[in-house]
């Protein structure tokens, strides 16, 4: 494992060290001594071919070129970019490498949600789903390895914070996506982590499956705002992934400080996570509101740039039995949605299940009728169908296998997935 220095992360209470791979300007360094250029802007790029010797208009043309192998068509190897120089490859495949997360595991489940177990270069596990429906195709992206929020009905609050990612491991998630579903150019992408049953032929780059981006994977996406941001502007790059910015959300638990600087720096979709309407409650199962509590977070909601009918902000509320969950609750909900003039749609989450969880689901019935007394005040408040239970994929379900299974297991399952890719 690479050597690790402390950085301070803000928790819920305290700030938290926790500790990181040594970045060097941004890259992180590898045992060959390559330096790898996933999540990097066309600029940093630039910067280190010209350090590594070529002259500065060489190297913007070269970062230039390869900026778009990179991103637009998903080659990670430098012999495949047909537009470089022959005798230019082997020099840049010497100094450098275009990586991705490794895949651990990756399963189905029965509604067609898929999950990976990747890893780190340095050894650390983490996650990601990908959620297919008939009009659109979301992936669930992690920003953290862990969380410091420890909300009480989340399985991945459970964690202990273990570092952020980079923007290279962030944005990587994406290009994996990308990778599995066969969604690159003419076939550009390596279609790791695709079935042997499927059919590749029945994905192309038109009418693409991957559609829509959450940050609502492992973490908490704004104490790692740095990276999130240069990894969303990667994604939303015209000459790169192209995704549109209406096409993203970031999900917070409420960390006030930083959301008008989301909204003018990232300007993507925001959702946050209520969970409850009262001090009391929220201060219970969502310890963040200890420090920044609801009427601050809602008039932060108020405050946030590019928010219009349009562009509404998403409430997820996870629905507690017999305690955030009552007629009373809906209608403080509604209450407090227009005090502050909130152009907003309520998603009501059926509460996940998971070993040891402290709470269960609020009944059909009882959501129904939460439901019923939102939209009766002119308010979205549609109820999430449930995605990949069955292989702990759903919201709030999130803990890497890497803490079920002993190493030596996931150790064996990646040697094993490797000898089947030859």
């Amino acid at each position: 494992m690479a050597d690790t220095n402390l950085m301070p992360i803000p928790g819920h209470i305290d700030p938290v060290p926790v500790p990181r791979p040594d970045l060097v300007e941004g890259v992180t360094p590898r045992a060959d001594g390559r330096l790898d250029l996933m999540g990097l802007p066309r600029r940093r790029i630039a910067e280190l071919f010209a350090q590594a010797g070529l002259d500065a208009k060489q190297a913007r043309l070269r970062a230039k070129q390869v900026f778009h192998w990179l991103y637009h068509r998903g080659v990670t190897e430098f012999e495949a970019m047909t537009d470089i120089a022959k005798t230019m490859r082997p020099w840049l495949a010497e100094r450098f490498v275009i990586g991705r997360p490794e895949i651990v595991e990756a399963q189905h489940s029965t509604d067609g949600t898929r999950k990976w177990l990747l890893r780190t270069a340095d050894g650390h596990d983490f996650e990601m789903v990908f959620i297919p429906d008939a009009d659109r195709g979301t992936l669930c992206v992690s920003s953290q390895v862990g969380c410091t929020l420890n909300c009480r009905f989340c399985h991945t609050g459970t964690m202990r914070l273990v570092r952020n990612l980079t923007a290279g491991e962030i944005v990587g998630q994406v290009m994996l996506a990308r990778d599995a579903l066969g969604e690159w150019p003419k076939g550009g992408g390596t279609m790791a982590g695709l079935d042997e049953e499927e059919d590749e032929g029945s994905y192309s780059s038109d009418g693409r499956l991957l559609t829509n981006i959450v940050m609502m994977g492992m973490g908490e996406p704004l104490y790692n705002f740095d990276n999130v941001r240069d990894a969303l502007a990667l994604v939303m790059d015209g000459d790169g992934l192209a995704l549109s910015k209406r096409r993203i959300t970031l999900s917070t638990s409420g960390v006030v400080p930083l959301m008008a600087r989301c909204g003018e720096e990232i300007g993507v979709n925001l959702a946050v996570s209520l969970h409850a309407v009262t001090k009391e409650v929220r201060d219970e199962i969502v310890p963040i509101n200890r420090k920044f509590g609801i009427e601050e977070l809602l008039q932060a909601c108020a405050d946030y740039p590019g928010a219009s009918n349009a562009r509404r902000i998403t409430f997820e509320y996870v629905m507690l039995k017999d305690k955030n969950d009552s007629d009373k609750d809906a209608r403080e909900l509604v209450r407090l949605i227009r005090k502050y003039k909130l152009p907003a749609k309520v998603n009501l989450i059926p509460f996940n299940p998971w070993p040891g969880a402290p709470y269960e689901c609020s009944s059909p019935e009882r959501i129904r009728r939460f439901s019923d007394i939102v939209f009766e005040a002119g308010i979205s408040a549609p109820v999430r169908t449930p995605r990949g239970r069955d292989i702990d994929a759903a919201c709030g379900q999130l803990k890497t296998a890497a803490e079920k299974k002993s190493r030596a297991e996931l150790d064996r399952l990646y040697a094993e997935k490797q000898a089947a890719l030859g």
